[in-house]
């Protein structure tokens, strides 16, 4: 990183800036092309050739093949230009949110009716709030992903 950045001290996030958005540009850029019906029709036909047409990086491909969103915004993703995958696949945003932090939808759409998660033990890393990355995935989808 060429600049300090004191706000990358937040857990759980990571921040979208100037060299986030030149890390994902291409990434970001093929989200953007499934806005158009013919894109989305080549892409589900053979995505991983589909995919071979943008210079990504291999771990972009990968990330966008195995519908890992996290990885994807660790690569530079923008969660809006994600979005269209979501879109492509027939997920709401809903889903994609709960899949991110290893919730069920119902699971998800709960907590965010009863307000998120609490701000307390998250304000920085090494508290021990829900959101600390000691903490994820949570819920019965991430308890299911890791076998108990």
């Amino acid at each position: 990183m060429s600049l300090e950045k004191p706000y990358m001290d937040v857990p759980g996030t990571t921040i979208f800036d100037a060299e986030q958005s030149r890390m994902g540009y291409h990434l970001n850029q093929f989200c953007m092309s499934l806005m158009k019906a013919d894109n989305r029709t080549r892409f589900k036909a053979n995505e991983r050739a589909y995919l071979d047409e943008w210079p990504m990086s291999e771990d972009q491909k990968r990330a966008v093949l195995a519908r890992d969103l996290n990885r994807c915004i660790e690569l530079g993703g923008n969660i809006y230009f994600l979005a269209k995958i979501g879109a492509t696949d027939g997920r709401s945003f809903q889903q994609m949110a709960g899949s991110m932090t290893g919730m069920t939808e119902q699971e998800y759409r709960d907590l965010m009716v009863k307000g998120g998660r609490s701000p307390e033990g998250n304000r920085y890393l090494g508290e021990d709030g829900d959101a600390q990355p000691q903490n994820q995935p949570q819920g019965a989808a991430g308890r299911k992903a890791k076998g108990k």
